[in-house]
């Protein structure tokens, strides 16, 4: 019996916190649901899929009764807000038009795309596309989370790697990964790479220590974390 479960949603409600914030009647919740993903789907497909590729790790949408607001966290904020704002006015006008409700739109910068999962797999996906080498990357970029001061990074590639006949899997682990300790804080990022020999998924796993202690290692010099490689 497989015994996964997303590292978020086993932490939401007691260490981590919901990413749409709001309160619904029983006959309007579907309908906010479905407005909560349709946004999500399009704020990605605009910014990660086509230029300017604004590198957006995650949505959170807050609803009061007048208006609907949308925080965007981001590693390239200047290319979201665009000159005097103009890009930001464009997307906010888009999404008032896909769900019919005043929105307003914030800007997140992510200080260190480095320690954010989401990222780390939406980068390795863009490398794959590129035909790089998997093992190098996967080896490059376990060095830069951990450089970074993560306490352990852990990613693995599913699929067709390097165009062969058949698919397998590859994965690559530093430091720890405590996936039952509700106090450590790991943070998960799931991306699919559309290569040219199929679809290659991508799956990280940050650990960035306990719940509250994270500022006392970001700033502190690298940490060497154990190396185990192993072939899936």
């Amino acid at each position: 019996m497989g015994q996964k479960i997303h590292p978020h949603g086993f932490r939401v409600g007691i260490t981590e916190g919901w990413s749409s914030r709001w309160y619904a009647p029983k006959a309007a919740y579907g309908e906010f649901l479905s407005e909560d993903n349709s946004v999500r789907t399009f704020v990605h497909d605009r910014l990660n899929k086509q230029p300017p590729y604004a590198a957006v790790a995650r949505v959170e949408i807050e609803r009061t009764s007048s208006e609907v607001k949308i925080i965007l966290h981001t590693a390239r904020p200047g290319l979201v807000i665009g000159p005097k704002g103009a890009e930001v006015e464009k997307l906010k006008e888009a999404i008032e038009d896909l769900i019919d409700r005043q929105v307003s739109v914030s800007i997140v910068e992510i200080k260190r795309p480095d320690l954010d999962a989401q990222l780390m797999a939406e980068g390795i996906g863009e490398q794959l596309k590129k035909r790089g080498s998997f093992r190098r990357i996967l080896k490059m970029r376990c060095e830069a989370a951990m450089t970074a001061g993560a306490k352990g990074v852990k990613i693995r590639l599913s699929g067709r790697l390097g165009g062969a006949e058949m698919s397998r899997k590859e994965t690559q682990i530093r430091g720890s990964i405590p996936l039952h300790t509700l106090q450590a804080n790991v943070k998960y990022g799931l991306c699919h790479a559309a290569t040219k020999s199929g679809i290659i998924g991508v799956k990280v796993w940050l650990h960035l220590g306990r719940y509250g202690e994270e500022i006392e290692y970001t700033d502190a010099p690298p940490q060497r974390g154990g190396r185990r490689f192993k072939r899936g």
